[in-house]
């Protein structure tokens, strides 16, 4: 329903106007309905793509560039999605992916199905605050009874890291790499963890991830150190320094210019000699500083000039210049230098060190390779594979991956997986319902069957037949089988502990307060009050004063 204005009419009968015309508005149910409805599409999307067995995406964006995904948080991304609802569920699975880097197409999933069940009650005329009250409590204790049932698990066990890593990567594209991705993920995790008031922190960022076509998956590499998408600044230059001592600057080695114009007058050749050797006097006193520091390897942030490459190579010095500010960091992290902002400052105490420095050529671009440090707390990870497009989408599953593995270090509690949770979370949530009073039972019951949407979802895509899925995993749980979920690779309901399908319980956490949130705030909207679009205004033509 549309209106251009809310009528209002003074005691003479003169209309009032009090929304700018053209405004339309859409109210009561009509607003709900319309919300809803668009929420449960952008669900119905990535629905398809839960799970081992589900489906992959393939996104065209404005400039034909392509991408196949199947990773909830990057179909979303990259969709241009316009109604306002909708564009509340990309924002919950972009929340979820930088919380805690997995679950993003199940907390969309379970948004679009909470609403679903919403509005059945919303037409049996259940007030929608109640549903949404209902649906908090359900919420709240959803993750109780997560937290009772989750397993407590050791963080420095690598093999239950290596068991939640290869989880998460068995949906993606690169599920047959996935038991040796999941190695390289899981060292790389361990090697940046830190201990912070006797508890494991992670800092995603120290873990560099680089992708480059060609070679297979197979060919994936962990580096003990930085790979830095730079070359070697001079040919004269070593291609290959071993105990390198690293020298980390944030100063350029050129002669800076003055701030203010300065003109030099010079009446003679000699003059102007005298001028351009001082100039070379200062450049090679600059690399005389870094020799005498015993440094083999500079990486600095800011240019080389010309001259001052001439004296490194001459000095068999490796150089690179223009290195990002983050992998700067990085280095600083991984071999245990300083950056350096002031030549004059530098000192043996400062450089870093690596086993090997080394200028390699990868496909068609020359990298430097930083490798063999010896505690680094920054590591690279070298994504390769056959094309771009699966090199995308294996940075996508290791990122995947990393995130969860950091998640189960940072909170060591584990679940199953393939539904199994939902199942048991839903079943208890059903018992609890009867006792809660009046309407609030009705949206606790709607809130355990949303629940259930994710293991039949994954049963669908598997392409098993979901009434009959859902009456044997109803019976399963019945009989005090926790872990009974959908086994995907076998078409049946199974025990997934021993299949050793685990996922972060956090992961469960945020998705279960994503979705509750998204949907709570979908359900208190009933009025939609949409202002013009400028390109309409400008189309009108001027009012001929009727």
């Amino acid at each position: 329903m549309s209106a251009t204005a809310i009528p209002a009419v003074t005691s003479t009968g003169q209309p009032v106007l009090i929304l700018k015309e053209g405004t339309q508005e859409t109210k009561g149910r009509d607003a709900q309905r319309n919300n809803i409805a668009a929420a449960v599409l952008i669900a119905e999307i990535v629905k398809t793509s839960l799970g081992p067995r589900g489906m992959d995406k393939m996104l065209v964006d404005s400039l034909g560039d392509v991408t196949i995904t199947n990773d909830g948080a990057t179909i979303l991304k990259e969709i241009d999605v316009q109604h306002p609802a909708a564009k509340m569920m990309v924002e919950i699975a972009k929340a979820t992916d930088s919380e805690v880097g997995d679950g993003t197409t199940s907390t969309v999933v379970l948004a679009g199905a909470l609403l679903q069940r919403a509005q059945e009650l919303i037409e049996k005329e259940v007030h929608p605050t109640i549903i949404v009250d209902g649906y908090r409590k359900a919420a709240n204790k959803a993750i109780e009874i997560l937290n009772e049932i989750a397993i407590k698990v050791d963080p420095n066990d690598r093999n239950w890291l290596l068991k939640v890593a290869k989880t998460a990567m068995s949906t993606k594209m690169v599920s047959r790499d996935a038991e040796y991705l999941s190695n390289l993920v899981v060292d790389a995790v361990l090697q940046v963890a830190e201990k912070k008031d006797g508890k494991l922190k992670v800092d995603v960022d120290a873990i560099k991830v680089e992708k480059k076509p060609g070679a297979s998956i197979r060919d994936t590499v962990l580096i003990r150190g930085v790979v830095i998408d730079k070359e070697v600044v001079h040919a004269g230059m070593p291609k290959r320094v071993e105990n390198a001592k690293i020298a980390l600057l944030n100063t350029p080695l050129e002669i800076e210019k003055t701030e203010f114009d300065a003109k030099i007058n010079i009446t003679d050749p000699t003059q102007m000699k005298a001028f351009l050797d001082e100039e070379a006097r200062m450049l090679k006193e600059m690399v005389e500083k870094i020799k005498s520091v015993g440094a083999n390897v500079v990486f600095c942030q800011k240019g080389i000039d010309d001259l001052a490459q001439h004296y490194l190579a001459k000095a068999g010095i490796l150089a690179v210049r223009r290195v990002k500010m983050s992998d700067m960091e990085k280095l600083a992290k991984a071999t245990g230098g300083r950056v350096v902002t002031s030549l004059e400052d530098l000192t043996p105490q400062d450089l870093g060190e690596a086993a090997l420095v080394e200028e390699r050529k990868i496909e068609e671009d020359k990298w430097v390779f930083v490798e063999g440090c010896k505690n680094p707390k920054s590591v690279t990870i070298l994504v390769r594979g056959g094309g771009q497009r699966v090199v995308d989408e294996a940075e996508r599953s290791v990122h995947d991956a990393i995130m969860v593995t950091k998640d189960v270090l940072e909170k060591p509690a584990i679940v199953a997986g393939g539904g199994a949770p939902e199942a048991e979370v839903a079943k208890r949530l059903r018992e609890w319902a009867e006792s809660l009073p009046g309407r609030e039972q009705l949206a606790v019951s709607k809130f355990a069957e949303a629940l259930e949407t994710i293991p039949l979802t994954l049963a669908e895509n598997a392409g098993m037949d979901p009434l009959d899925t859902q009456v044997e995993l109803s019976a399963a749980h019945g009989q005090g089988k926790i872990w009974a979920g959908i086994d995907v690779m076998n078409n049946k309901i199974g025990d997934l502990y021993e299949k050793e399908v685990f996922e972060p319980l956090s992961v469960k956490e945020q998705v279960i307060k994503a979705a509750t949130e998204a949907a709570s705030m979908i359900l208190r909207i009933d009025d939609v009050i949409a202002a013009t679009k400028l390109k309409e205004k400008e189309e009108k033509k001027p009012s001929t004063g009727e």
